[in-house]
């Protein structure tokens, strides 16, 4: 198990050292994967930003979902979401959380653009994987936007997940593959919602990270 998620990104660090060349980017998904992602990058001395994606709930059960939107518009569809959400209503869920991407883009990055990934190798880090929609979403932004090459670093994952992850990722480093998996707070010992202050304590932290 892992203490926190700062114990867990120092844990995924340690294994990702020597791995990452000069110039990676890490990028951690919200908001979980932004205490998660400092860490990594705090470690390695790479720059650190977000990549902001969101589940796309199911109308009648929110807490699960049927994809996943990133912030260049890359959509992931579960391919038995059509047996539960009209495609007139998928849109109107889509739209709403790509508004709400443009919500936290502004409050977690400001104004700005978002970092150069073009030609790059990109850390994609998240405190776990259950399902694989977001992080899925999320391979697909870098792919679109030409990442050199993508790493997807987690401290746990489902075992169905990430076969299909390694499949779309050029590089999978997960600690952790629970035989018995049911949600990544379970390997938390001290497991709690990131605010937004936090996560935007942290990313003003890390434009001040020493790097070589």
């Amino acid at each position: 198990m892992f203490n926190d998620r700062q114990d867990a990104g120092q844990k995924l660090a340690a294994v990702l050292a020597g791995c990452v060349p000069k110039g990676g980017l890490v990028l951690g998904i919200p908001k979980g994967g932004i205490e998660v992602g400092y860490e990594v990058a705090s470690a390695l001395r790479l720059e650190f930003s977000v990549l902001i994606c969101r589940k796309l709930p199911f109308p009648d059960n929110p807490e699960s979902g049927f994809g996943a939107v990133a912030e260049d518009g890359s959509v992931h569809l579960s391919p038995l979401y059509g047996s539960r959400v009209s495609e007139s209503k998928a849109r109107q869920i889509i739209a709403a959380q790509k508004k709400e991407i443009r919500r936290r883009a502004l409050l977690l990055r400001g104004e700005g653009p978002g970092p150069v990934i073009r030609n790059r190798h990109v850390i994609l880090v998240d405190d776990g994987i259950a399902m694989g929609s977001t992080m899925r979403a999320a391979i697909m932004c870098c792919r679109n936007r030409c990442a050199a090459r993508i790493t997807v670093a987690v401290p746990v994952a489902s075992r169905s997940a990430v076969a299909v992850i390694e499949q779309e990722a050029d590089e999978v480093v997960v600690l952790l593959t629970p035989v018995d998996f049911r949600a990544v707070a379970d390997v938390y010992r001290n497991w709690r919602d990131v605010s937004d202050e936090e996560a935007v304590a942290l990313l003003m932290r890390a434009r001040h990270l020493e790097r070589p």
